[in-house]
């Protein structure tokens, strides 16, 4: 499959070659980078993907080098799907960055941490094992198929198994800065799929964007699943529930969600999936 985009997401094949995949399908491999090559790889794509696609705004500074960057890369993991195509050249072609919650809790805090009070579930971790926190992901248009995807999440649920996690959880996008797009979305996971108190993250009251603006009755559950983003709509498919608020992030031009995944639930359902005897460690 031809890769279209700028070479920026490219990696020196050498580079790659000097650390292990976890797992390889065809031309596709998924892999923790080790590497400044690779994550700025990723973080091109993460500008090709936000910026250009989605229409997210960068500072100067990203637009000067066409890469999403925050002080947040320099602390996580960054888990790649890499492309080693026909050509020779390999390129970044689906990315998700990872932060682990005893690295966070020694550097700068959870990034979701600017837009939700975390402190039910970090209370809660405290009996089901440490919290992970998934964040920018994307996948080149080309490539958004069961493969990638599968491949993305044979890499999580290989850390997940090295790093004894008991949550994972993230800030999920509708693509819209307006909550009023999104009434029926925010309603339907507001109804059916909010998380127990315990669990249950709330956007910080000068965000709080108000999610149950429809009453049960009035929703066609159905339409509003169909509407959500893919992304959205997998995390469900594997147990997740939200947090109370939506959060309007105008740089990224979205409104936020809170989601949380028990990973106890997602390995008794998919381990034989996601997780491959014979995986490359």
């Amino acid at each position: 499959m031809a890769f279209s985009a700028a070479r920026s997401t490219a990696v020196a094949a050498h580079v790659l070659a000097a650390a292990p995949f976890i797992h390889r399908v065809g031309q596709l491999d998924v892999r923790l980078a080790v590497s400044e090559e690779e994550i700025a790889a990723a973080q091109a794509l993460r500008y090709q993907i936000f910026y250009d696609e989605m229409g997210a705004k960068p500072t100067p500074a990203m637009a000067a080098v066409r890469r999403d960057i925050d002080d947040y890369d320099a602390i996580c993991d960054h888990l790649l799907v890499v492309d080693h195509g026909a050509d020779g050249t390999p390129h970044v072609v689906g990315t998700y960055r990872l932060l682990r919650q005893v690295v966070a809790q020694m550097n700068r805090g959870f990034y979701s941490a600017g837009e939700y009070d975390l402190s039910k579930l970090v209370a809660q971790s405290a009996f089901d094992g440490q919290l992970l926190e998934l964040g920018r992901s994307c996948v080149a248009p080309a490539y958004r198929n069961n493969a990638t995807i599968t491949l993305l999440w044979r890499g999580i649920a290989s850390y997940l198994q090295t790093h004894s996690i008991g949550h994972m959880f993230g800030c999920a996008s509708l693509h819209g800065a307006d909550p009023l797009l999104h009434t029926a979305e925010l309603s339907y996971l507001y109804h059916h799929h909010l998380a127990p108190p315990e669990l249950r993250a709330r956007a910080l009251p000068e965000h709080h964007v108000a999610m149950d603006r429809l009453p049960a009755a009035m929703i066609d559950a159905r339409a509003a699943s169909r509407a959500l983003p893919p992304l959205i709509k997998g995390y469900l498919r594997v147990g997740a529930m939200v947090g109370d608020g939506g959060f309007v992030d105008h740089q990224f031009n979205t409104v936020d969600v809170f989601v949380v995944m028990p990973v106890a639930r997602i390995t008794s359902r998919y381990a034989g999936r996601f997780v491959g005897a014979n995986d490359p460690q």
